[in-house]
């Protein structure tokens, strides 16, 4: 039998059976990861603006005006904390929140996700989280104090604790979650939290690597799980071949996204797909995407394109304008956008709402014109404008605590 009529059987099987399970209850949303606070990791921690850079308003605008709603700020652990257990970097931390008020301004939503597969760089050496070196205290120390940084905002979809964990060896991925699951909580109840898989989050072995993911408890029940799922014949999403030479159908993308989402239905979870891109370089990888992005559509589960920005507009999976030429994979994106649960419009134009565990219901736009209602400050802040004017005043919630986490009771398989 040949390749492509295996591949149609294949996935004519798994949608037979697909059709026989729950379906996922959240919207499908589109958006945009704004890469250049995680590059140049071979610069640890670097020099902002020499060695990595955070998104501008510019680029920040320039997706707002296409019409994305949700964006991914990626940062690398080494930047924000450098001494493990001690305070966070203000001065990056401002970065970060400067781009955070950005959005929020254009009520564009945020998701912070630490870039560090697992580890964290001391003189020289990556060390995997739960190790002697770098312990599950140490990485559950970090997320409280970011957590108590950014609850305040309005606009914080979620946290994304760790981009690809891999090789964790005897150091397992589900405890170091744990852990960082219970000290965010201890500072955010309104945040989802997402989870990467193991094995770089790979959406094709999800279930060979990742299954013990689904007994992490979050008290607040707002667990996303996150798989990364590129084209390319050698799932990296570097593309250095053809498309005739990665041996792609239109298909590869749902074919490679099926065990995720097959696994996420089985055990009624939420999930999106983290990561996704296709270069600009063969039409024909732009079929496979919109493929791809209607399956995610159909099965509610939200996408995030790939690390794109200025500073990444080089590379070809990019979707920002290369000497102020518009990327096509730009219009094929576009098209799920109004499918998407936050709308392209402006949230003025919107009239649902959304459930807050602290308040009383409200709309979007209320949400988003408000200063936080509570917002704790690190030392030495710099306070950021609000959107209407005046600086947001700081109030500190009695209710949060720093302790010793210790590790959540949950079942194993």
């Amino acid at each position: 039998m040949k390749q492509p009529m295996r591949n149609l059987v294949f996935l004519c099987i798994w949608m037979m059976f697909s059709s026989q399970l729950k379906a996922q209850t959240d919207p499908f949303v589109l958006g945009m990861t704004l890469g250049g606070g995680e590059i140049n990791d071979n610069q640890l921690p670097g020099h902002l603006n020499e060695h990595y850079q955070y998104p501008t308003e510019e680029e920040v605008d320039y997706y707002y005006q296409k019409g994305f709603r949700l964006i991914t700020i990626p940062f690398r652990w080494e930047r924000v904390q450098k001494n493990l257990g001690g305070d966070l970097d203000y001065g990056e931390i401002g970065e970060i929140r400067k781009v955070v008020t950005w959005a929020s301004n254009r009520n564009m939503q945020v998701i912070l996700s630490m870039y560090n597969s697992g580890r964290y760089r001391k003189y020289g050496v990556d060390y995997i989280v739960g190790s002697y070196s770098v312990s599950r205290q140490d990485f559950a120390d970090c997320w409280n104090k970011i957590a108590n940084a950014f609850a305040g905002y309005p606009n914080i979809y979620g946290y994304n604790l760790m981009s690809e964990p891999h090789d964790m060896q005897a150091f397992d991925w589900q405890t170091t979650a744990q852990w960082a699951i219970s000290s965010i909580r201890q500072a955010d109840r309104r945040s989802r939290i997402i989870i990467s898989g193991n094995n770089y989050a790979a959406a094709e072995s999800w279930p060979d690597y990742s299954d013990a993911l689904k007994y992490l408890n979050d008290p607040q029940d707002k667990l996303v799980y996150n798989a990364h799922c590129y084209f390319d014949n050698d799932f990296t999403g570097k593309y250095l071949f053809s498309y005739d030479q990665n041996q792609a159908w239109d298909s590869t993308g749902i074919q490679r996204a099926m065990p995720f989402v097959q696994w996420l239905k089985q055990n009624n979870k939420r999930g999106m797909i983290g990561q996704f891109g296709v270069p600009d370089t063969d039409a024909r990888w732009l079929n496979i995407m919109d493929k791809f992005l209607q399956y995610l559509k159909s099965e509610n589960v939200t996408a995030q394109y790939s690390s794109s920005g200025k500073k990444l507009s080089g590379n070809p999976v990019s979707t920002y304008p290369l000497a102020s030429v518009e990327r096509p994979q730009i219009k094929t994106l576009q098209s799920f956008l109004d499918a998407s649960g936050f709308s392209n419009k402006p949230w003025s134009e919107k009239t649902e709402t959304v459930a807050n565990n602290d308040v009383a219901k409200k709309t979007e736009i209320e949400a988003a014109a408000e200063p936080p209602s509570s917002f704790l400050f690190l030392p030495g802040t710099v306070l950021l404008p609000q959107p209407n004017g005046g600086l947001y005043k700081p109030v500190i919630k009695s209710n949060v605590r720093e302790k010793t986490v210790r590790t959540a009771k949950y079942r194993t398989p």
